[in-house]
């Protein structure tokens, strides 16, 4: 049934909490063709170049009272930058709007813009999408939650370029109003034809990727129903991500299951999907901390939807693992000549 279905044999999804491998395993490699690009990008992306995005995030948001919260001017400001930093790298850059939410901890109702970036090369009938919400809550400027996604995704666009060597067309997406429920990437989803939702072979969501006692989640392929673990084909890329972890250095990462975030409306229209997080308000456990680092007993991040969730919330070393994490993941399925689903 294509590549993805085939290396769920595999590298089927473990039980939420289950750690995954520390190394690929020969079958998942040999079906996901490693090319220059899966080989090098890892390698290129860096910490540093992610930061910059990272303090512009911050900038905007102390000079729009504090925070980037979908519907305010620190939202749009955020777009803005964005779109003309994919622009200056030689991206195709639209701002499709959405209906708005009015939830408190979003923005105030009416039209709300995605930010929609893809690659001039690949083939454009197969579509490799990753994502990240682009609005933080009220209360804080979102530096983590979720300015550590878009960070690390404009850094790997920039470093990707826009007419790179691949296999399948890679699409950037930076979604508004997540923090209402998802509601900028569901906007997106349902304004899309049949024949361009059956374009997108995979959606990889990436969500809070730098908390200061941060732990290391892949998911998809975990959990009891559709819903927690994700259409077939889900399984096989939250194991390449849980690979490209280890890959970078990190001990057992876990694959646990989806808890209702920007995948959702893709799982929905039933395109495979995976997910980068690395824990909110939960507490990480003795065995993690052992593995990973951090403090047993004390949440991931204590900032979570706080004011302070601000540049000095960062972790770096999380940050830098998960950034090569995602790159490595990104590559590998872009390069890929089989089918994607």
């Amino acid at each position: 049934m294509g590549l993805l279905v085939a290396l769920l044999a595999a590298a089927c999804g473990s039980p939420a909490g289950e750690p995954a491998p520390t190394a690929p395993s020969a079958d998942s490699a040999a079906a996901v063709p490693v090319g220059p690009l899966a080989q090098q990008l890892p390698g290129e992306v860096s910490v540093d170049g992610a930061w910059v995005h990272l303090q512009a995030l911050q900038r905007i948001a102390d000079e729009n009272g504090g925070n980037r919260a979908a519907g305010t001017p620190g939202y749009e400001a955020s777009v803005e930058y964005v779109a003309g930093v994919l622009r200056s790298a030689g991206f195709a850059v639209s701002t499709p709007t959405f209906a708005a939410s009015d939830d408190d901890d979003g923005g105030a109702a009416g039209a709300g813009r995605n930010v929609i970036a893809e690659t001039s090369t690949g083939n454009p009938e197969a579509v490799v999408m990753v994502g990240a919400h682009l609005d933080s809550v009220r209360k804080g400027p979102g530096i983590v939650d979720n300015g550590s996604g878009v960070a690390s995704l404009l850094e790997i666009a920039t470093r990707l370029g826009a007419d790179p060597e691949v296999q399948n067309t890679v699409r950037f997406a930076f979604f508004g109003d997540e923090e209402s429920g998802a509601v900028g990437s569901t906007g997106y989803v349902e304004s899309l034809p049949a024949g361009d939702l059956e374009k997108i072979k995979l959606y990889l969501n990436v969500d809070m990727v730098a908390s200061p006692n941060g732990g290391y989640f892949a998911q998809g392929g975990a959990g009891r129903d559709e819903e927690e673990a994700g259409p077939t084909g889900s399984a096989t890329i939250g194991r390449v991500l849980a690979e490209q972890l280890a890959a970078a250095g990190v001990t057992a990462p876990e694959i646990v299951e989806f808890v209702g975030d920007d995948e959702s409306p893709f799982v929905k229209a039933g395109i495979p999907v995976g997910g980068a997080e690395n824990g909110d308000a939960k507490e990480k456990t003795a065995e993690q901390a052992r593995a990973w680092g951090g403090q047993a007993g004390e949440v991931y991040d204590p900032c979570y939807h706080q004011a302070c969730d601000r540049l000095d919330n960062v972790n770096r070393d999380v940050l830098d693992h998960y950034l090569r994490a995602v790159a490595g993941t990104l590559a590998r399925f872009a390069t890929s000549t089989g089918e994607l689903r």
